[in-house]
């Protein structure tokens, strides 16, 4: 099966400066490229089908084979067997622990990998499928912007990589000490830009930029989760989670704390593949345009986006919104005009969301704490937070899991503070202290952002 993937803003017409691109390319494209040239984000337009006897016989399999059942549904027309096996036996070496807090409840801990964020997982993956697309010769330059664990999650997987640079643009207050200690300091191949501004202007730069003829030169590509390389992965811990704790094929739900909404995407596409999925919850933080969205059937982006204690998912407008859109027959185009609203009633079938406030994540962790001895982070409380409102307004024994995308470690400050403990640092997290570096800052000006690019980015190796 030959999958190729089409735009988001193929069916746009008449709207000024955006000429549809109503063609489809094959999946290296769509990677290298990040999104298509109409601002649109790039979609496939078949979804391979798992059956269920697969998925079951994963049960007590390492992590690598889930993987590699995934990726080979996508990619198995552009990719040898072997580069496949490769990729994900090099990007996956860590462990992904099932937490059982209460029966059939589950937290699955994301946090294991070298920057101890979920985005470890697809950044890792993405890396190395994008060392084996890149054009000889030439130089690929991914840009990324990040609330948070992303930038130091794809500057970790492509540190060192032979041909590859990237720059990561952060708000200068939005990121907490560790992350920005973490971003600052990876060096070599990677440059932090600390932007006096919200996530959504460092997002809204890099999408700019991508729509700039003047850097068409300078190969650039996205490993935010506007590209479909940085979802594909996310698909695959949805499988394996269900794999491993499911019995008898039956359903279950996933509470995923969510910002820019690549993650919830994953379990979204999961679910059209074939995995039993009753709901998929979606919890945001304060940022409360998706909850307010399924309630009244009109959309409107919260700008700017309200700065939360669960900073790497404040966003007031995210990105794979679009793509959820387009899924239930809607578009939506970047800066968040409604061109089509999707079918509603099909969406609250399948997706539950809620906005949880700071004081409930506060009280979330020292509840989820004091009841159970587990430790969340600010956004794994916004999952369980999530997950608990779900069950009041639904109470029903289904299988449930909780996606924990950080490691506590990374928030000292807020869980000394509300738990009155120190928190030990994994392995992956032991050097940062010791490594130097700085970023550069810049405004949040376009002209500014370009003309720092146009004197640092270079073409060739």
């Amino acid at each position: 099966m030959s999958i190729r993937y089409y735009s988001t803003n193929r069916n746009l017409k008449n709207v000024a400066g955006i000429t549809p691109f109503t063609g489809k390319v094959a999946f290296k494209e769509a990677l290298l490229k990040g999104q298509a040239e109409d601002e649109g984000l790039f979609m496939p337009d078949t979804i391979p089908q798992l059956k269920l006897k697969d998925i079951q016989k994963l049960k007590g399999k390492p992590y690598s084979d889930t993987a590699l059942l995934i990726a080979k549904a996508f990619l198995a027309d552009e990719f040898s067997p072997n580069t496949l096996k490769k990729v994900v036996k090099d990007s996956y070496n860590y462990s992904v622990p099932m937490e059982e807090i209460r029966p059939k409840t589950y937290i699955m801990r994301l946090d294991q990998g070298p920057t101890a964020s979920f985005k470890d997982f697809a950044a890792r993956m993405m890396a190395r499928l994008m060392s084996n697309c890149r054009p000889k010769c030439e130089r690929l330059n991914v840009l990324v912007a990040t609330s948070g664990d992303t930038g130091s999650a794809v500057g970790e997987a492509f540190k060192g990589v032979a041909g590859i640079d990237v720059t990561i643009l952060y708000p200068q207050n939005e990121v907490s000490g560790m992350q920005k200690k973490q971003l600052d300091t990876i060096g070599g191949n990677i440059q932090a830009l600390s932007v006096c501004g919200k996530f959504d202007d460092c997002q809204n730069l890099v999408k700019q930029a991508f729509s700039d003829s003047d850097l068409l030169k300078f190969n650039l590509t996205s490993a935010n989760s506007i590209n479909f390389g940085r979802i594909l992965p996310q698909i695959i811990y949805y499988v394996y989670a269900y794999a491993q704790l499911s019995e008898n094929g039956e359903d279950a739900i996933f509470s995923v704390p969510s910002g820019n909404f690549g993650d919830a995407l994953g379990c979204e596409y999961a679910r059209r593949m074939g995995l039993p999925v009753a709901k998929l919850v979606m919890p945001t933080n304060e940022n409360d345009e998706f909850p307010i969205y399924l309630n009244t059937g009109k959309y409107k982006k919260v700008s700017p986006s309200r700065a939360c204690i669960s900073n790497a998912m404040n966003v007031g407008h995210p990105s794979n919104l679009a793509r959820f859109f387009d899924l239930y027959g809607g578009t939506v185009d970047r800066v968040g005009q409604v061109h089509r609203y999707p079918d509603l009633q099909k969406m609250r079938k399948y997706i539950f969301s809620v906005s949880i406030t700071d004081e409930q994540t506060r009280e979330t962790i020292k509840s989820v704490y004091k009841r159970y001895h587990v430790i969340l982070e600010q956004h794994g409380a916004v999952g369980w937070a999530g997950l608990e409102e779900y069950f009041k307004r639904f109470p029903e024994q289904k299988l449930a899991i909780c996606l924990e995308t950080a490691h506590p470690a990374k928030f000292p400050e807020e869980i000394e503070k509300l738990l009155g403990l120190t928190i030990p640092v994994p392995e992956s997290m032991k050097s940062i202290d010791q490594r130097e570096g700085s970023a550069v800052a810049i405004s949040n000006d376009y002209n500014n952002f370009k003309n720092y690019l146009l004197k640092k980015l270079k073409i060739k190796e």
